[in-house]
C-alpha cells in the first residue's frame, strides 16, 4: 500500500540553520544493496548445488525476499508521496523530480516479479532452476537500484541539506519509520553501519534505543540464520549497558 502523505507544513531551511542528518536514508540505501548482494550469492549457491535447500530454508528465503521487496517499495513510495513534495515545496516549483519518480515506477514490476519468483521457490521447496532465475532477477534489480541510488544521492541529497529544514526532515523520517517493520529494518541498518555511525546513533538515542534494538534483533536473528545459515554479523548483538554513555553496539 502506498504511504499516505502526512500533513507537513513546509518551512524551508534558512542560511545558517542546522542541516538535516541524512544518516538514516544513507544507511537504508546501503542496506538494500547489501541484502541484494547477499541474496544473489545465496541463489547462486543454490543454483550450483553448493547449498541444498530444505523446505524450511526455502520458506525462509522466500519470506526474506518478500520482506526486502516490501521494504524497497515502502522506501520509494515514501519518497514519492512524502519526501519529494517536501523538497519541491522547499526548493520551488521549478524543480523537476519526475525522472526519479519514473525510476520508482519502473522498479515496481520487477519487485512484483521477484515476489512471484520467491513464492515459486517456496512451493518448489528450493528448486535450483528457479534459483537460477532468481539470480538473474536479483542481479537486474541490484543494477537498477544501484544506478538509481547513486543518482539520487548525487542530485537530491545536496538539495535536502541546503533547502529542507531539520523539522521537516524529522517529519519525513517519522513517516518512513511508521510505515516500516522495525524488527526487519533496524538490524539490517545496524549491520551496514560503521562503528562510528553506530556510536553516533546510540549516543543520540541513549539506553532506551539500545534496549529496543536488542529486542528487535532477536526476531531478525532467527530469520537471518534460517536464510543465510551460520552466524550473523556481530552488529546484530546489542546488549544494554548503562555504564557507557555512547556505547559501541558492535560488541
Amino acid at each position: 500500500m502506498p504511504t499516505a502523505a502526512p500533513r507537513i507544513t513546509v518551512v524551508p531551511r534558512q542560511s545558517g540553520d542546522p542541516e538535516p542528518d541524512l544518516l538514516g536514508i544513507t544507511v537504508a540505501h546501503r542496506a538494500m544493496l547489501a541484502d541484494l548482494r547477499r541474496l544473489i550469492d545465496l541463489a547462486i549457491a543454490v543454483r550450483d548445488r553448493d547449498v541444498i535447500c530444505t523446505p524450511g530454508r526455502a520458506r525462509a528465503i522466500s519470506r526474506y525476499v518478500e520482506l526486502l521487496c516490501e521494504s524497497i517499495h515502502h522506501h520509494h513510495s515514501t519518497e514519492d508521496t512524502v519526501l519529494w513534495p517536501v523538497i519541491q515545496a522547499s526548493v520551488g516549483s521549478h524543480l523537476d523530480l519526475s525522472e526519479l519518480t519514473e525510476d520508482h515506477a519502473a522498479l515496481d514490476p520487477r519487485l512484483d516479479q521477484l515476489r512471484a519468483r520467491a513464492a515459486a521457490f517456496r512451493l518448489s521447496m528450493g528448486d535450483r532452476h528457479i534459483a537460477a532465475l532468481m539470480v538473474i532477477e536479483l542481479a537486474e534489480l541490484s543494477a537498477l537500484l544501484t544506478e538509481h541510488i547513486e543518482e539520487e544521492e548525487h542530485d537530491v541529497f545536496p538539495l535536502i541539506t541546503e533547502h529542507v529544514s531539520v523539522a521537516d526532515w524529522t517529519a519525513v523520517e517519522a513517516t518512513a519509520r511508521a510505515g516500516g517493520r522495525l524488527w526487519f529494518e533496524g538490524p539490517r541498518a545496524l549491520a551496514v553501519m560503521t562503528n562510528d555511525e553506530r556510536a553516533q546513533l546510540v549516543g543520540r538515542g541513549g539506553i532506551g534505543l539500545r534496549i529496543v534494538l536488542a529486542v528487535v534483533a532477536m526476531r531478525y536473528r532467527r530469520l537471518d540464520r534460517a536464510v543465510f545459515g551460520a552466524g550473523i554479523p556481530r552488529e546484530f548483538e546489542v546488549v544494554p549497558d548503562e555504564r557507557d554513555e555512547t556505547p559501541d553496539i558492535s560488541r
